[in-house]
């Protein structure tokens, strides 16, 4: 098999969710710990389940990055594999991805392997892959394939909306009476991801609406003209649409996809939750 594009779960892409054509594509799992629960977050996760223990567990859950073995796996599939992890500042997964292709490498020195660090997660990671689908589809050769995820990456950004802040609470990141009085007023907290990859807030709002408004102000900002936005939800379909229709209704010739979060994303975004990737021109 020629070309591979492996992500770790963070994507929210399962096979099947794009068309690869003759690409192989698959995805390593990152494993949810709550409590005394493991949750995979493959296929076959029960997410409704994942995310009422989160909700009732007392005590902070925590998320394990794939192996660098489980890497190893699907590098040793393919001649040219691209693949592409959670934010580096966020997670351990790029440097086990590293890690995986450092050791087939030594082994295998004719594959050509390289691991894209997005900065990012979700919808972004998600748009990237579409990218990537498309310069393989118009036989690009591998270097420049690099060339140009990177520079996409670069040219993408991501933001995000939570209604809920039960992690942040049992992970000390927030005051929890601050948090209580927040998701009773149907506060949201919205932020982005910076350009190092790590989590920055932007600001509260009080009601989808504003929620909706702080990003579009921010795809404005960050000049946004029109080109692919991917919105991920987490058990939210409704607002995941309003922001479809606020981002057609200004950008008309806008492609957007919407699609719901697997388990990793999920745990960030908690329930209700939205993640939007976009592309700038």
């Amino acid at each position: 098999m020629k070309w591979s594009i492996i992500s770790d779960s963070s994507s929210d892409i399962l096979t099947g969710g794009l068309d690869f054509g003759e690409i192989h594509y698959d995805t390593v799992p990152f494993i949810l710990r709550i409590e005394d629960d493991d949750f995979v977050d493959d296929k076959d996760v029960d997410l409704e389940a994942m995310l009422n223990k989160m909700e009732h567990a007392r005590a902070a859950s925590h998320s394990a990055c794939p192996s660098p073995q489980a890497w190893e796996e699907h590098f040793l599939k393919s001649d040219n594999t691209i693949a592409i992890t959670i934010s580096a500042n966020l997670s351990g997964c790029y440097n086990s991805a590293v890690i995986a292709r450092d050791n087939v490498l030594a082994q295998h020195p004719e594959k050509r392997i390289h691991i894209l660090n997005s900065r990012a997660t979700g919808p972004e990671t998600a748009l990237c892959i579409r990218r990537l689908i498309d310069l393989i589809n118009q036989n690009v050769d591998f270097d420049e394939v690099v060339e140009l995820a990177e520079q996409y990456l670069a040219d993408s950004h991501t933001a995000f909306a939570l209604c809920s802040f039960d992690n942040l609470i049992k992970n000390g990141r927030m005051n929890k009476l601050v948090g209580i009085v927040a998701k009773t007023l149907g506060v949201w907290g919205v932020g982005i991801a910076s350009d190092e990859g790590t989590i920055a807030m932007k600001g509260k709002a009080r009601g989808t609406a504003k929620a909706i408004d702080i990003m579009l102000n921010y795809m404005s900002d960050c000049n946004y003209r029109g080109n692919r936005v991917a919105i991920h939800h987490c058990e939210n379909e409704k607002v995941a649409q309003r922001l479809k229709a606020a981002i057609i209704e200004l950008y008309p010739r806008a492609d957007v996809v919407i699609r719901p979060t697997r388990a990793l994303d999920s745990y960030y975004a908690e329930r209700g939750g939205i993640i939007i990737g976009f592309k700038c021109n």
